[in-house]
């Protein structure tokens, strides 16, 4: 593997020095580029261009084309694990998500089989593989997967849910049903986070979106719990140091300083939570990523370079930030308008490090 020339991702989510603050988006790779939209049609559907290597890694390779991003991220998606449970995802236009088989009894779940990630989801490591080499050093690659609670909810509501009410119903129904299907996905995220960093991943964020949707206690018992068990069973660098672990729930603010003590080395922060607050709160435990609205890179440059601004102070000086949204970046946004917002991270954060 090449030596990589730029590292201050990594540095910050393990709170080491850097020079300015390393900045990247989730969905960077997204329907907002005109090449994404080029190559998801040469593709013909989204699952085909997650299944092909070769486009998959194209387009995790299109933002860093134009965009002076501290990090790629893998091209994927969360629901590759219930899919390769024989689920069978298709996406349906302006639908979202679906599954071709139903999971509606405890049965059904019972029957759901444990996926070993180099058999069932051999092309995300080929892509990982790929994306790896042809960055050849130039950012550090995040590898990810959907957390148990939020890839149940899809399983039990067939795609997506504002309510999430089969899920729940199963929750507090048949509660010890439900951690064994949470268990059973902990055990396949397991193995497929494990997978991608022996193929190449360098970092990983679990993307918890749907736990803010939950009480109190059953965040802690049905969301962070599993989570907690995913982070202990990831594996180690050849030389015993710790692959970073991005832990995001989206709505999660709430639940910061528990999330800190999950055993993962950053909290993703959505835009609901005041940054400056949220470092108040966990101290020196943990590195933060975020926390910008999405929806401010509508805004004219000069707005997107104030609330830039205003996020870098809020976190203040030292070390441990990742600049990023509070959640992914829409489809409708204009790329110049993304070029700002990096840019802008770049050349305003430089005052808040080396002092």
């Amino acid at each position: 593997m090449s030596e990589l020339k730029n590292d201050r991702f990594l540095r910050a989510l393990m709170k080491q020095p850097v020079d300015v603050t390393p900045v990247w988006m989730m969905r960077q790779a997204g329907r907002y580029l005109p090449e994404y939209r080029a190559t998801r049609a040469k593709a013909g559907d989204f699952m085909s261009l997650c299944q092909n290597a070769e486009l998959a890694c194209e387009v995790t390779l299109q933002p860093l084309a134009r965009y002076p991003l501290d990090a790629a991220i893998l091209f994927s998606d969360i629901l590759t694990i219930p899919d390769a449970m024989g689920l069978g995802l298709y996406f349906e236009t302006g639908e979202g998500p679906r599954f071709k088989k139903a999971v509606t009894s405890v049965a059904d779940m019972e029957a759901l089989p444990v996926v070993n990630a180099k058999a069932d989801l051999g092309y995300v490591m080929d892509a990982v593989s790929l994306i790896r080499r042809e960055l050849n050093g130039r950012v550090p690659l995040i590898g990810f997967t959907g957390s148990p609670w939020t890839l149940a909810t899809y399983i039990l509501e067939g795609g997506s849910s504002k309510d999430y009410r089969a899920t729940k119903a199963m929750m507090y129904n048949e509660p010890e049903a439900f951690t064994r299907l949470l268990d059973k996905l902990v055990v396949s995220i397991i193995d497929y986070l494990n997978s991608q960093i022996a193929a190449g991943a360098q970092a990983v964020q679990i993307f918890d979106s749907w736990g803010g949707a939950l009480s109190h206690a059953a965040y802690r018992e049905f969301s962070l719990n599993p989570m907690q068990k995913i982070i202990a069973g990831l594996t180690k660098h050849n030389d015993g140091r710790d692959v970073p672990v991005i832990l995001f729930t989206k709505g999660g603010g709430q639940w910061l300083e528990a999330m800190a003590d999950s055993g993962a080395h950053c909290l993703g922060l959505d835009w609901t939570t005041d940054i400056s607050q949220a470092r108040a709160r966990v101290g020196d435990k943990v590195a933060l990523q975020g926390n910008m609205d999405p929806a401010i890179l509508y805004a004219k440059p000069e707005r997107i370079r104030q609330e830039v601004g205003n996020i870098l102070a809020g976190y203040g000086t030292g070390t441990g930030h990742v600049f990023n949204l509070g959640h992914g970046v829409t489809p409708q946004v204009d790329p110049a308008h993304a070029g700002a917002f990096f840019d802008a991270v770049h050349e305003l954060s430089g005052q808040y490090h080396n002092v």
